[in-house]
């Protein structure tokens, strides 16, 4: 876990290893995108000025999903929602909010929506691939407790171990997965109550920081979900390449088939990508529950499936634009 890459000298402002990534991931989406897009006619400027828009939707829209999710701790401190700086980002609000730019910017500029979408879709993969390992870096996006050989285990007073040392009602865990005696903690009083919060580790006396380090109260092992959704992106990346590269084949041969048709591929990837985030959903430990037993993530998802499943099957019966040679 390293939340922070290096100090900027002088100034005093870290990297965050977080931003760090989702900036890597988008410019490896911007490339992608730029790339695929040269069988379309279309001046690669206003690809990039799309791509930087949406960048800037994400990092609103990640922020926007993490205050609305968390919005009791932002009570009587109004400034602090917009504290980017501080942490505190949800990828799927981002990506929500990013394709809506896009999908306006792409109208608003007459382009090739459906085409657009579909290279969309792989870029969207490729760069939660890098966003998922800038959450591992920085200790968010956790799982739960796990006895599995590739289990991670993250330091004391990490967000991992924060939520493993108290109960959580709001995933109906009415009790601590163990129990940290109080010379742990300091406390504090506020309006007559008594807080407790976890003392920094270099407050801690020899004994305890190896207690906390390889004794008794050490982090639990949880399951790595940031590298699970990392590698399932991958994985996803090149299957719907495959998908998108075979439509443009059938095309050119001029074959009626579902991958030939514009927007296939970004129907495939809602389908795709919600089943599995769905599914990570439930070794997360995290999300709190909302409605039915779901978090917000996986009520989302079956969101995205339907719209898949409704797209996949509209798409196929509208007529593709001529395919333009740049």
């Amino acid at each position: 876990m390293h939340p922070e890459i290096f100090e900027i000298p002088f100034i005093h402002a870290t990297i965050k290893s977080y931003g760090l990534m989702l900036v890597i991931g988008f410019l490896v989406a911007l490339t992608i995108i730029r790339r695929l897009g040269k069988n379309i006619k279309v001046d690669p400027n206003i690809v990039t000025n799309a791509g930087i828009y949406a960048l800037i939707a994400g990092v609103i829209g990640a922020r926007l999903f993490y205050v609305i999710h968390y919005f009791d701790s932002f009570k009587g401190r109004p400034f602090e929602v917009f504290a980017v700086w501080k942490g505190g980002l949800e990828q799927l609000g981002g990506v929500v909010l990013a394709m809506i730019v896009i999908f306006y910017y792409l109208i608003r500029y007459k382009l090739p929506v459906r085409r657009y979408m579909d290279i969309l879709a792989i870029g969207l993969m490729a760069a939660l691939v890098f966003g998922r390992i800038g959450c591992i870096l920085n200790g968010c996006c956790y799982g739960k407790p796990t006895d599995v050989a590739w289990g991670v285990q993250f330091p004391y007073g990490s967000l991992a171990y924060r939520s493993q040392i108290a109960p959580d009602p709001q995933r109906g865990r009415q009790s601590p997965y163990f129990h940290l005696p109080s010379d742990y903690y300091d406390y504090e009083e506020s309006d007559g109550d008594t807080y407790k919060i976890l003392k920094d580790r270099d407050e801690l006396t020899a004994d305890q920081q190896q207690a906390v380090t390889t004794g008794p109260y050490r982090c639990m092992k949880v399951h790595p979900t940031q590298l699970y959704d990392s590698a399932i992106a991958a994985g996803w990346c090149l299957v719907l390449f495959a998908f998108w590269k075979t439509g443009r084949k059938h095309e050119e041969l001029g074959k009626n088939t579902i991958p030939s048709k514009s927007g296939t591929t970004f129907a495939l990837m809602l389908i795709l990508y919600s089943v599995t985030r769905f599914l990570i959903e439930f070794v997360r430990d995290d999300n709190p529950f909302e409605y039915g037993g779901l978090t917000v993530s996986q009520l989302i998802s079956i969101a995205m499936f339907i719209s898949g499943l409704a797209l996949m099957a509209i798409f196929p019966r509208m007529k593709n634009k001529t395919l333009l040679k740049s």
